[in-house]
């Protein structure tokens, strides 16, 4: 679900150069549409070819796939992109997968790529883009976390622990790197209709359930979260750092 973003212009994020991970679909696309429409310079990698295509057809942005499982070419992927437009402005480290899974079934292999599809890539992805953010003595790094492990979710184990230590991540490296000018943020979403939510966990019973919890009486979607990403990204947030912004629509009340 795509959306407009002329109601607001942030003059800081024009020609700002933008990465986003995980860019080529969900939350992530709508993200590089997002800061395309503030005229910044968008680079998102993603491990799926087409959806990257086709995103960076439509967006103008720039696609470099990678499996950001793969610290290496993370890495690799990392330094192209500073090399063809200098220091990362800002980082939105939104690639992950929030695949259901029963208890019992978890092996350590299984354990350990939860961990790498949601925990690990956010930490050196920072990592990466710090030095040179710390050089020019300015940057925003986004973190995404998840309302699944506030709420104790079931059946998810590997995914919520991953997201509950985002948490914990984000407030040390914001401490860590503040003085080099670098705020560290985490939008926390809830629950976001999207193509792959619709395609494997929405019904219509569960879609009343979230209203039902919700304070706010609607659904929410991907330009709910690009929108508050672009205010991390922006000036406009120049003094934030180190928080959890929460976009559920009052359910963590509940």
């Amino acid at each position: 679900m795509s959306a407009s973003y002329d109601t607001v212009r942030y003059t800081s994020l024009e020609d700002r150069n933008v990465l986003i991970t995980g860019g080529a679909s969900g939350i992530g696309e709508e993200m590089v549409k997002a800061f395309a429409a503030q005229r910044a310079r968008v680079s998102f990698l993603d491990i799926d070819e087409v959806a990257g295509a086709k995103t960076a057809e439509v967006t103008g942005a720039d696609f470099l796939r990678c499996d950001i499982t793969d610290i290496a070419a993370l890495r690799s992927a990392i330094a192209a992109v500073e090399q063809r437009n200098g220091a990362i402005d800002v980082l939105v480290n939104n690639a992950g997968k929030d695949d259901r899974h029963a208890l019992a079934d978890v092996e350590p292999e299984y354990w350990r790529r939860a961990l790498a599809l949601n925990l690990d890539h956010q930490f050196f992805a920072t990592q990466a883009v710090s030095r040179l953010m710390a050089e020019r003595g300015a940057g925003s790094v986004i973190m995404l976390g998840s309302i699944s492990w506030m709420r104790g979710r079931p059946g998810m184990v590997g995914y919520t622990t991953a997201k509950a230590a985002v948490n914990g991540m984000t407030r040390t490296l914001a401490r860590e790197l503040g003085p080099s000018g670098i705020r560290v943020n985490c939008i926390v979403p809830g629950a976001i209709v999207t193509e792959r939510q619709l395609k494997f966990w929405t019904t219509p019973e569960q879609n009343q359930q979230f209203l039902d919890l919700q304070a706010l009486k609607f659904r929410l979607d991907a330009s709910h979260v690009a929108r508050l990403a672009l205010f991390l990204g922006s000036d406009e947030s120049s003094g934030c750092t180190g928080a959890n912004f929460v976009v559920d629509a009052g359910l963590t009340q509940n």
